[in-house]
């Protein structure tokens, strides 16, 4: 049903998700880019960052040109197929997301409160391991809920009241009983949602208990600017996506359709600037990367 029946809007909606597309796959671009050529981010922290900056694309490309799409063609059909596809990629793409944070603030809790084991405890293996056994999980996860979700018996002509196919709005159309998946609902939110929820918090405690045994103002702001970032990402995440459920109870499907732009478009293209901005490193090597290029392309001409 997408965001707004209104024929004079669509072409400002098409405009205005068109560019926070391009700018999103631009910015985390950007960042892939930079920590990848610069030698001085090879670290766990940045591994991690380069990961979320390409889930981030993903998770908004799932979504964001289908609505394009239908938006230019002034048709808002889906097909069965499709509507699968897109549920299956975006239930990767936002639980990979939740899980790196976590990842995240599991490496800020080991770099403040076990600075001297950091390098023995985050190595290479231990990252590429952590991301692999994300990815396992995730997928199993999407798959066993479109599985379970193939077993439903839907209308010709079923109406969607989001601007995707988002999985709680599917299983509120089906015409068959629908308390398997939403047992199983339950169940992997719980898991995959509230207990990274759990641990992020648990680390950020850890964290600010280690900063106030520091006796150097000047250490404590360093180590707080490290996580500053980080802290502001998984703020942004959980508070929109904690806003959309509040407000999914309390008012009509549409307008939590339109709450939930938040989370599945703002917040990926927000990360890159949160990043750029709030973390020196990344900052400075964006600034040298950039430097590169346009002396290159000043010897070019």
């Amino acid at each position: 049903m997408g965001l707004s029946e209104d024929p004079e809007l669509q072409p400002v909606l098409f405009g205005l998700f068109l560019s926070m597309y391009l700018v999103t796959v631009f910015g985390n671009l950007l960042i892939i880019l930079t920590v990848s050529s610069d030698s001085h981010l090879h670290s766990p922290m940045s591994f991690f960052l380069s990961t979320l900056s390409f889930v981030d694309i993903c998770f908004v490309s799932t979504t964001v040109p289908k609505m394009l799409v239908n938006i230019q063609t002034h048709s808002r059909d889906i097909s069965y197929r499709g509507c699968l596809t897109q549920m299956y990629f975006f239930i990767i793409f936002a639980g990979l997301d939740n899980l790196l944070l976590t990842m995240m603030a599991y490496d800020r809790f080991v770099a403040i409160c076990h600075p001297l084991h950091y390098t023995v405890i985050m190595n290479p293996r231990l990252c590429v391991l952590l991301v692999l056994m994300s990815w396992f999980i995730i997928f199993w996860d999407a798959l066993l809920h479109i599985l379970l979700i193939t077993r439903l018996i839907f209308s010709a002509g079923t109406e969607i009241p989001h601007f995707f196919c988002d999985l709680p709005e599917i299983l509120k159309v089906a015409r068959s009983d629908t308390i398997l998946n939403n047992i199983f609902l339950y169940v992997t939110t719980g898991l995959l949602g509230v207990f990274p929820v759990i641990g992020i918090l648990y680390s950020y405690s850890q964290i600010i208990s280690s900063l106030m045994k520091m006796s150097s103002t000047e250490s404590k702001c360093k180590a707080f600017s490290t996580c500053g970032s980080h802290l502001s990402v998984v703020s942004l995440f959980y508070g929109t996506v904690l806003g959309v459920y509040l407000s999914s109870s309390v008012t009509p499907s549409q307008r939590s359709s339109i709450a939930s732009v938040m989370y599945t478009v703002v917040t990926p293209m927000l990360n890159p600037f949160i990043y750029t901005l709030r973390n020196k490193d990344v900052k400075g090597a964006l600034e040298r990367l950039l430097g590169r290029t346009v002396l290159d392309l000043l010897k070019i001409k």
